[in-house]
This record gives structure tokens, C-alpha cells and sequence, in this order.
């Protein structure tokens, strides 16, 4: 094991500690093929499963893997119309499994998210029988102060720029707190502790994933 990959396990035990205390589950995992296996391994026959936004799922092939799958899967991204998403909505908020990324996840295990509409941070707060949270190890920050900085100088930019949105961050490369029609930083969530024992399970990935 190279140096930054037993620091990155190091790291992530430790995290994983304070996750566990938080009423969450932690796992770690060296390498993204890994990752793919383990968020697998929850699901249960004929369940019901969904997937927010994640450049993270698509990157280590679980949204690909899910649209294939034998399992019911509620796939935001085959609607179009506003009615066929609220329709859509009401069914993922029912799902068994609902699988994400997370922004930012600090040192204590406290999760940060930023949305748009809010339809991810909302299946992470409640609906959702489990949450499976997949993030690579680039996504740890010290604290939620800069984890909150690291979304939107970090992860928004980038996202902004893969969704075609009109923001001064994707013309920047870096935040300018607007208030545009376009925003993508509308909602602010930290989870610092799931009411439900280990309703939300966190895998921490060996490698930089996503934005």
C-alpha cells in the first residue's frame, strides 16, 4: 500500500469512528471497483432503488450498474415533463435504498450538502429507507465552515459548468455568493447525526471522485 493510500485509510478509520458515533455506518474501501461491490452488496432482492445527482455514482459505475439491475429502479433522469418529475419524486421517497455522494464529510463525521431544488438533500433528510453515501477521500475537510467553502469554490464551479448553468461561478471557477436563476447553492444542509440508527451508511473511497 502506497503512502497516501495508508493515509487515506488511516484517515478514514478515524472518520469512521466519529460517523458511528453520529448513529451512522462507515465503511472504507482502497479503490473505486471496490467501492461499486460494496454498495451492492445492500441491496436486497426486489427492492426499490434510486440514485441522486453524483458524478461520484457515475464515475465508479453504480448509476450504469442500477439502470441494468434486476431491482426496481426509480430513475429521475427518465422524465421530463414537470408533472412526470413530481410523479417521479413521490416514488423515490418511497424507495428501499436511495444512493448519493456527499459534498463534503468533516473530520467528525458531520456530512455537508448543498442542492438546487433540493430533492437530494431531501431524500437524504427523509423518505428513504437507507441512504448509501459513496465519497472519495478529496471530499474530507477539516469542519463544516470549510467544507461549506469547499462546495461552493470546489464542487460548485464544476457542476455548474456540467449542467450548463448561467452562474458567475462557472464563468469564474469560483464562488460569488449570487443569487441568480440559475443558482445551484439554494439549499444548506449538515447532517451531524441520523435519528435513525445507521439509516444512512457512508463508504469512503481511497481515491479523488467527483467534485
Amino acid at each position: 500500500m502506497s503512502p497516501k493510500k495508508q493515509y487515506y485509510k488511516n484517515l478514514a478509520d478515524s472518520i469512521i469512528e466519529k460517523l458511528n458515533l453520529r448513529g451512522m455506518e462507515g465503511y472504507y474501501c482502497n479503490e473505486k471497483a471496490e467501492a461499486l461491490s460494496m454498495a451492492k452488496q445492500f441491496l436486497t432482492p426486489g427492492c426499490f432503488v434510486s440514485f441522486g445527482g453524483s458524478v461520484t455514482l457515475a464515475e465508479i459505475g453504480l448509476s450504469d450498474e442500477l439502470k441494468k439491475s434486476d431491482y426496481t429502479l426509480y430513475d429521475r433522469t427518465s422524465v421530463n415533463t414537470p408533472e412526470e418529475k413530481s410523479a417521479m419524486y413521490a416514488k423515490i421517497v418511497t424507495s428501499d435504498y436511495y444512493f448519493m455522494s456527499s459534498n463534503a464529510i468533516t473530520l467528525n463525521g458531520e456530512l455537508i450538502n448543498i442542492d438546487g431544488y433540493g430533492n437530494r438533500v431531501a431524500c437524504l433528510i427523509t423518505g428513504p429507507k437507507q441512504v448509501i453515501i459513496v465519497a472519495g477521500m478529496n471530499k474530507i475537510v477539516t469542519d463544516v465552515e470549510s467544507g461549506i467553502a469547499r462546495v461552493r469554490n470546489m464542487a460548485a464551479p464544476p457542476n455548474t459548468v456540467r449542467l450548463g448553468k448561467k452562474t458567475p461561478c462557472a464563468e469564474l471557477g469560483r464562488c460569488a455568493d449570487c443569487l441568480t436563476p440559475d443558482c445551484i447553492c439554494c439549499q444548506i444542509v449538515i447532517t451531524r447525526k441520523s435519528i435513525i440508527p445507521n439509516r444512512i451508511k457512508v463508504i469512503l473511497v481511497g481515491e479523488e471522485l467527483g467534485y
